[in-house]
Formats: C-alpha cells, structure tokens, sequence
C-alpha cells in the first residue's frame, strides 16, 4: 500500500472526534513531587519538555522525577549530538558578533543604493535580502535543532516562551540579522533566572529597540511605541494600574536609548560625554535624552541619563501587577486557558518573595495539584505538535535539514520570528484546534511517518539524503506509550495496513495533539 494514501475517512473521524478528549489518567489531588504512577510520569514529562523520546524518558528514569526537574529547572551547560553541535557552530551567526555581521549587511546595503546602473542595482539589493533571509534561517534552524536534541528541555520551552513573550517581528528593518542573537543572547541565558535580568536584556537589545521604533524616540520627539507595550505586554499587563501619562514619562526616560549600526559615534556635548554609552549596537546618546525630572507609576524619577531606566525597570519588574500577569501567562502555557485563580496567585507570592526568580515560580506550579489535574488536556499550538513529533520519530538521530520543520510551522501560522504584532502568538487552545489546522497536522503526519519528510535530505546543488524511516513501534511505544492510549486510537493503530499508515496515525492521534 502506497505510504502516501490518504487516511481512511472513518479513522480520521474517529481520531477527530477524540481529539478534544484528555489522554492522561485523573490526576491525583495533592501537590508530590514524584509522579503517582508510570503514565502520570510520561505526561508530566510531556509538558516540561518539547515532547517525549526515548532519550528523555530514559534520563527521568536514570535520575528520578526529582532530580531530573531540578535539573530542568536549573540547567548545566548544554550537551548535543556531535552532528547537530557541528551544524550549529558551521553557522554564520555561531561565528560572528552581532556588531560585525550588522554593519557588514548595512555596508551591503548601502553598497547597493549607491550603484548607478538599474539591474545592477537590483541585483545589489537583492543580493542584501538573500542574505538577510539566509542568516534569519540560521536562527531558526538553530532554534529548532536546540528544541528538538538539548537536554535542558524546559530551558528551551521557555526560550521559546520568552522569545514570544518579548517578541519582534524579523521583517522588520535588517532584524533577520539580529533575531538569531537576540533569541541566543537575550532571551535563553536568562530563560529561568531572574525576571529583572531578562527585561534589561530586552530592553538593551538591538532587535527590540528597532522593532518598536525607540531609536526614533529622542527629547521633543517623544515616540511612545516601546513605553507602551513594555508597560502593556511585557509587565504590567493592560490591567495593571498604569495611566496614560506614565506611558509618556516612560518614553521621556526612554530617550536617547538606541542603536548605532555604524562605526562611527556621535559627537556629544562636552559636558554630557562621560554620559554616552555604546555596548555592540546599543547606543545611549545624551543629546537625544530629556533630563528633566520625571513621575513614574507615582514617584519622581530624578533626570539623570541611562541611570532613569534601571530605576524604572527595578520598578516594573518587582511590582505586584507585573507578578499577576506573568505568573498568569506562565501558567496558561503550562496549564491551561483560564489558569486557576488560587494557582496564579500562589506562583504571584513565589514571583515577589523571590524576587521574579522564574524557576522557583515554576516550581510552585509544577509541585500544584491544577498542574497535576490538567495533564493531557492542553492542546499543542503548532511548535509543540512539529517539535515533539520530530523528538517522538526520531529520537537523538540527527536531522540534516530543518528546512521541512519550518514550512511546516509556516503553513500551520506559527512560524518563528514571524508574528507581525508585538503581542505574540496567542496561547490558547481555540488559536490552534481549526479543522484546516488538523487537516495539516494529518498531512504532516502522513509525511513524517512514510519516512518521506525531507529531514534528511541536504541543501545543495547535489543534495544527499540519508534513508531514515521512523521506527515508532519501538520499545519506548510498547512499554511507556501504549498504556495511555485510549481505546479508539488502539484500535486505529491495529487497522493500520503498513508500517506507514501505522506511524501515520500515531503521530495524528488525540494523545499526540494534547500535552
């Protein structure tokens, strides 16, 4: 039979018609550390990582339930495949800072508006944006080969969450060029650590302050972009008690704060010069910053330079409103819609008695009785079903080509690097569960499963591709899978009429669209 044939109509309706159901066992109703029961374990580690495989099962199982979390929570240094860390360091941006490889793309840009000649000039141009979309390709690759092969699975779910958090939009000015670094110096060093740490990494970053516009903010000039969503989205939340005039004294203590894409400085007054500040890109230039005094969420912010922002992100990262709204948002990703009150609560006291430690806001959740009662009952936004699909195929065998991934994730309207607004992709279940949205899913389903993905086929004019059919009737299915499976996807998989088809509806069964 043909591993391409399309599923039979019935099976697809019984899968479909299962799809909303939770896959895991009641979870127990009070808050232990280790799972109840082997099943309770697979789907705890469902949701801290990107997906089950053979090897992470395989490490819960050597450490404890225990340790292994603490792990996650608090990460070593990041041990990959050879194959895939060699991908990884032959990449332009593993090799060259951000500096450099911005002002060379600025060089070839400005290259390309000084030719003369018309088709010559678009060639230029061109050439600029091939090489933009090469390097923003690189971040993403890198980004979902990390996904998929570290072992510091939680470090790299909130990663993700973070880049989404905080997110920029690569299409935007040259940001192709800065994603990569933004994704891999701002967000994932500080992924589980502090809050306040990781908002001044945001905040200081090239990608962030181009995004939303606060290199165009200068005094008399005041854009109010930045100030807005920093207070909105990244903070405070749109409910957390700021006014309209904190917004504008927000933006007045963000002036000045930019980038400087050049080799060259600005020439600054003699006397506010022991005030400029240049780090890679980021610039501080005094001449654009309003040094009058300012009234921040109800006290003065003495006008002083670059100082102002600490001041006011100490503020917004320890206030009480911003504990709510990133405790609430956490805990929609990891446990559902409309979190518990109480939960958001109890990880909102975590937020403020550790000072906005996110893995010890974490903890809280994971060890609460809603997080236990919520298993198997989050359904994947399309990172996570492409993600865990490929870990749950392939386990630690190394992919050659990222490129399917990506179009996949482009189809399904969640590719990285790609939400136009600064809200992020959104993170309920209704976003993601649309019948052309399964309909996809089943597609690529269907092609991972026939061993027919592209996965291992690499770019080239004399591409190579490695045999690499998915063997998911493994013993990892047999002893840690099958168990908790529900009766109506038992019994597609035993309709299966090769191992295609079989491999097919496992990996477009309900249990694998939930979390």
């Amino acid at each position: 039979m043909s591993p391409n044939r399309l599923l039979p109509t019935t099976l697809i309706s019984l899968l479909l018609l299962a799809g909303c159901a939770a896959t895991a066992p009641p979870a127990a109703q009070h808050a232990v550390a280790a799972p109840d029961n082997a099943a309770q374990g697979i789907a705890m580690l469902e949701r801290v990582s990107w997906g089950v495989n053979g090897g992470s099962v395989r490490q819960m199982q050597e450490k404890g339930w225990n340790a292994w979390l603490q792990a996650q929570l608090h990460p070593g240094k990041t041990s990959l495949p050879p194959a895939v860390q060699a991908q990884i360091d032959a990449m332009t941006i593993s090799q060259v800072p951000l500096d450099q490889l911005v002002m060379s793309v600025e060089q070839k840009r400005k290259e390309s508006a000084d030719v003369m000649d018309d088709m010559a000039k678009q060639q230029a141009q061109k050439e600029y944006q091939q090489e933009l979309n090469r390097l923003a390709r690189e971040a993403a690759t890198r980004s979902l080969l990390l996904d998929v092969y570290s072992p510091n699975q939680l470090q790299q779910q909130l990663s993700w969450f973070w880049l989404n958090h905080f997110s920029v939009h690569q299409g935007k000015h040259n940001l192709r060029a800065m994603v990569g670094d933004y994704e891999a110096n701002a967000i994932a060093p500080h992924a589980l650590g502090k809050f306040r740490d990781l908002l001044g990494a945001t905040v200081h970053h090239p990608a962030m302050l181009r995004y939303l516009d606060n290199e165009a903010n200068a005094a008399k000039r005041i854009n109010e972009n930045y100030a807005r969503e920093l207070m909105e989205l990244h903070t405070l939340g749109v409910n957390g008690g700021y006014s309209q005039m904190d917004v504008q004294e927000l933006a007045r203590i963000l002036t000045g704060v930019g980038v400087n894409l050049g080799a060259d400085t600005p020439k600054v007054k003699p006397a506010l010069q022991p005030q400029y500040v240049r780090r890679g890109l980021f610039e501080f230039n005094p001449n654009r910053h309003d040094y009058g005094d300012k009234q921040f969420l109800g006290q003065t912010v003495k006008g002083r330079g670059l100082a102002e922002l600490d001041e006011a992100l100490d503020r917004l990262s320890r206030s009480p409103a911003t504990a709510r709204f990133i405790s609430g948002k956490l805990a929609q990703y990891f446990v559902g819609d409309n979190p518990p009150a109480p939960l958001v609560a109890r990880m909102a006291a975590t937020f403020q008695s550790s000072d906005g430690m996110i893995a010890d806001v974490l903890q809280t959740m994971f060890a609460s009785p809603e997080f236990r009662q919520s298993l198997g009952k989050k359904f994947k936004d399309p990172m996570h079903y492409v993600v865990s699909a490929v870990r749950l195929s392939y386990d630690d065998k190394p992919i050659l080509n990222a490129g399917p991934m990506l179009s996949w994730l482009a189809r399904m309207g969640q590719p990285l690097y790609g939400r136009q607004t600064p809200d992020g992709y959104p993170l309920t279940d209704a976003s993601w569960a649309s019948p052309g949205q399964m309909t996809t899913r089943f597609d690529i389903a269907r092609t991972i499963g026939s061993g027919s993905a592209g996965l291992f086929k690499t770019d080239g004019p004399q591409p190579q591709e490695k045999v690499a059919f998915p063997q998911l009737a493994s013993a990892l299915y047999y002893q840690s899978l099958q168990p908790v499976l529900s009766p109506a996807t038992r019994q597609a998989l035993d309709q299966a009429a090769s191992p295609q088809e079989w491999n097919t509806f496992l990996l477009s069964s309900p249990e694998m669209m939930h979390r």
